[in-house]
């Protein structure tokens, strides 16, 4: 058993009541509760989310001073420039807020730093480039600026306003920017609403509320711009920053992946033929098809290619773009499996789980642009706070992850006085810090994260939604669900149980290094194929077991069929002692 099973308690008599109202199945309903939706007028929203259930954007803060300020930029015919990020929801945000402006009239410019030569966010030597290239009165920081503090008191010495769009962790005391618009300002307030919001969803707020100002002031053009077509770049940008979805996120994301399936923008289309990514495109096809091709370039070297793409004005431009992000991401895996071997091997060799609460591995070698796979990767090895840092010059620069109950910027700001720069969110987060502080760093790290978390937590909890027998998985079953959909951070696909089942022949092999096996679980009232995927050489049941799986579809050559997709399994126990 690699997992801490958690069972979701059964709330049998409420799932059946929130059933008979909404008439819905119980399994569903229990699913439901299990995400915290009691209550059918949340319940009905958040299976049909709909885009005129989204929060006015006024009520974000500063977003009014962001909107009179861009105002003031066009009526005076004041250039702008959009200083981006270089992954994905940065790019997407860029790209979504250059073409709004662009079309109702702003003259904008577009900024992406270089991440080997300029670092994350609006660095020094990053605004010092872009004024070289932009010399403008006002600056619009995308997906970054929180806590620059310097480099905006920087600007403003210089006569240019600064407004900033951003989802991050927010500094003390806050950067003197013009406007601040940061869902983290308003936690607990009317704003919170907003919370879960990555930077593209920022981007559409904002656009959001210059279309209804401009609509209220006659702007030309605002009266006939749809907004809709922009929600494919939305969709992208907040599954690829791994972001809940739930809240607002919700209806941007079922109706942007709506959009990706039929979106006519060139880059998008020629992305997906490369990706060979399927008509219905969902969470799991952006994930891991998707947002790592135009994350390929940013993580190398710099992200103007995937914003080239993204802007593509048809699909003669677009394919060689995609391509060559194509390969740039073959690059990048064969650059990040490398350095995850040099990471996980001597690491394995030396963890101690019982003194081990946090890892910190540093190379000046190892490339920075891929540090921050490299440590989800070590984070699913181990279940541990992860950093991993690689060469910056004579600095070190790194990104984490987190697991939880660990705030890993909180932390950061507990390791101030060792670093040199820290930034982002509880569950990842970015840091550059001197080589000789290393060792001091991985210690208080260590330290911080014993306190914090108990013995428990450091086992990878397993969450499942309700136990279930085998002849109820059915396909019916699993369209009935697919109304959860899309799933992700905070609305989980399902998970489910079921008992004291056997295998009815033995497992094969399959994969083209057989790698995955297959196996054929029964309970002798019905037989299901199921895929353990990765599975290794993995210790497999002798006898009767419990299994713990996430029911999909297996839709191949014309034969549809329920396939279980393995997660855990452990030895049979009696029912009576309940579960787990």
């Amino acid at each position: 058993m690699k997992f801490r099973w958690t069972l979701a308690p059964p709330q049998t008599a409420l799932a059946e009541r929130l059933a008979a109202d909404l008439k819905l199945p119980p399994l569903l309903a229990q699913c439901l509760l299990n995400r915290g939706l009691s209550d059918p007028a949340p319940i009905t929203g958040f299976l049909q989310p709909r885009l005129k259930d989204l929060a006015d954007p006024f009520l974000l803060p500063n977003m009014a001073a962001a909107v009179e300020r861009l105002f003031q930029a066009r009526q005076r015919n004041e250039p702008l420039v959009i200083f981006g990020d270089y992954d994905v929801d940065g790019v997407t945000s860029t790209a979504l807020l250059l073409e709004f402006l662009r079309a109702l009239g702003w003259t904008a410019h577009c900024y992406l730093p270089h991440r080997m030569d300029e670092g994350y966010g609006l660095s020094q030597d990053g605004v010092e480039n872009c004024l070289k290239k932009f010399p403008v009165p006002l600056l619009l920081a995308v997906d970054c600026g929180s806590t620059t503090v310097g480099s905006i008191a920087w600007l403003r010495e210089r006569g240019v306003d600064v407004i900033v769009l951003d989802h991050h962790q927010v500094s003390a005391p806050p950067p003197a920017a013009t406007a601040l618009v940061n869902p983290q300002l308003g936690a607990g307030s009317p704003a919170s609403p907003f919370i879960e919001l990555c930077s593209v969803g920022l981007a559409f707020k904002l656009a959001h509320a210059l279309l209804k100002r401009g609509r209220e002031i006659g702007l030309p053009g605002a009266a006939d711009f749809d907004l809709r077509p922009l929600l494919d770049l939305v969709a992208l940008g907040t599954i690829a920053d791994i972001v809940p979805l739930t809240g607002e996120n919700r209806p941007l994301v079922a109706i942007g992946l709506q959009r990706l399936a039929a979106t006519r923008r060139p880059g998008l289309v020629a992305l997906k033929r490369v990706a060979q990514c399927p008509a219905l495109p969902g969470t799991y096809e952006v994930g891991y098809q998707l947002a790592p091709r135009l994350n390929a370039a940013g993580r190398l070297e710099t992200a103007e290619e995937a914003l080239r793409l993204l802007m593509a004005p048809d699909l003669a431009d677009a394919m060689p773009i995609a391509q060559a992000l194509d390969t740039h991401n073959r690059e990048r895996q064969n650059i990040e499996r490398d350095m995850a071997d040099k990471v996980i091997g001597p690491l394995r060799a030396r963890f101690n789980p019982a003194t081990d609460c946090a890892i910190v591995e540093a190379d000046a070698s190892w490339h920075i642009g891929v540090v921050g796979i490299v440590a989800s990767r070590v984070l699913q090895q181990f279940y541990r706070p992860t950093i991993i840092l690689g060469g910056d010059g004579g600095d070190l620069r790194g990104s984490g992850r987190s697991i939880a109950g660990f705030d890993l910027a909180a932390a950061l700001r507990q390791c101030g006085d060792l670093l040199l720069r820290h930034g982002g969110h509880a569950m990842a987060a970015g840091v550059t810090l001197s080589p000789a502080n290393v060792d001091a760093f991985r210690t208080r790290l260590n330290d911080l994260a014993r306190r914090a978390l108990t013995p428990e937590q450091f086992q990878a909890p397993l969450r499942l939604d309700a136990e279930v027998r085998l002849p109820e998985v059915t396909l019916e079953c699993l369209a009935i669900l697919d109304q959860l959909k899309p799933t992700g951070p905070s609305n989980p696909a399902v998970q489910l149980i079921v008992r004291n089942v056997g295998m009815q022949r033995p497992p094969q092999r399959m994969g083209t290094q057989k790698q995955h096996l297959k196996l054929w679980i029964t309970d002798g009232a019905a037989t299901h194929e199921a895929v353990w995927w990765s599975a290794a050489d993995p210790p497999m049941p002798a006898d009767r077991f419990d299994l713990a799986f996430a029911p999909q579809v297996n839709d191949y050559n014309g034969r549809r069929i329920v396939q279980l997709k393995v997660l855990d399994w452990r030895p049979a126990r009696d029912p009576r002692l309940g579960c787990p």
